[in-house]
């Protein structure tokens, strides 16, 4: 890989993992247009796209730095120096539950199907570009029966679990992290800002133990250079993710997600047509 490739693939992570369009799919597709997808050693792949992640993290951490510090002190204050009823405890100590409840579903769904998510199966551009279109057609239905009523106020911890069980769809290439929470987050009546503000949230733990973990994992197969390249696409990640991130929220205040609906179906169509005539191997 060089540093240019790097570069590339960190902007297209940073670009992809906040938009429910799907970061691995393109991330997948444009690792194999540039050769660097090794079906005999899937899981050096599995591994960058994890650690690249850490760059969005980053975006995540520094977006939302006010948002995520309340959090953990206030939720520090109310369940550790001083016990709260939960009824009684305030918006962000109940959001620190919520986020821990809302990310079990990935870690056990993550861990117990961890061989098989970092297989080629899953590296598979059929299944990239069904997921694209199928998951790009839930979050159409979404918005058409969506209320966009509920607030951060209203959510409740049946509705993190929700959000954290869509959450771990995303273990499936082409779906997005992004937008199965969203979708899922629009069904249950969530504004649409709101749920992308939930969703970015929910990320932190999810990204940061996957990150870490490949990154550990990851050492026996990057060397010196591998590691500069890594780092390279690592910052590009976080800077175009954090634009991204500024860019969705703006725009889904005053706009529905179906120019992503059309972009995921047109994008899933066009890697089913390159399979079909050869351009591209699955």
């Amino acid at each position: 890989m060089s540093v240019f490739e790097a570069i590339i693939l960190g902007i297209i992570q940073g670009l992809t993992e906040f938009l429910p369009i799907s970061s691995t799919g393109h991330l997948t597709v444009a690792g194999k247009l540039m050769g660097l997808i090794s079906m005999d050693n899937p899981e050096r792949w599995t591994s960058f796209i994890a650690v690249v992640q850490i760059g969005t993290l980053i975006a995540v951490l520094v977006y939302f730095w006010t948002d995520l510090w309340g959090i953990l002190t206030d939720f520090i204050k109310e369940n550790i120096l001083s016990r709260k009823k939960m009824a009684e405890q305030s918006l962000n100590s109940k959001l620190g539950w919520y986020i821990i409840i809302g990310s079990i579903p990935v870690v056990v769904i993550g861990l117990g199907f961890k061989d098989f998510i970092e297989g080629a199966f899953t590296k598979n551009l059929y299944v990239i570009a069904t997921s694209l279109i199928v998951l790009g057609i839930i979050l159409a239905g979404a918005e058409k029966v969506g209320k966009f009523k509920k607030g951060l106020t209203g959510i409740t911890w049946v509705d993190a679990l929700l959000i954290g069980f869509a959450q771990s769809l995303a273990l499936i290439p082409g779906s997005s992290r992004s937008g199965t929470t969203i979708t899922m987050g629009l069904f249950l009546g969530f504004k649409r800002e709101t749920a992308a503000r939930f969703s970015f949230l929910l990320s932190v733990p999810a990204v940061l133990g996957s990150g870490l973990l490949e990154f550990y994992q990851s050492l026996e197969f990057i060397d010196t250079s591998g590691l500069v390249n890594l780092g390279i696409a690592t910052l590009a990640a976080a800077i175009s993710g954090y634009l991204t991130i500024a860019f969705l929220l703006n725009f889904l205040k005053k706009n529905s997600t179906f120019v992503f609906v059309f972009y995921r179906v047109a994008i899933g169509a066009t890697i089913l047509i390159m399979l079909y005539n050869g351009i591209i191997s699955a």
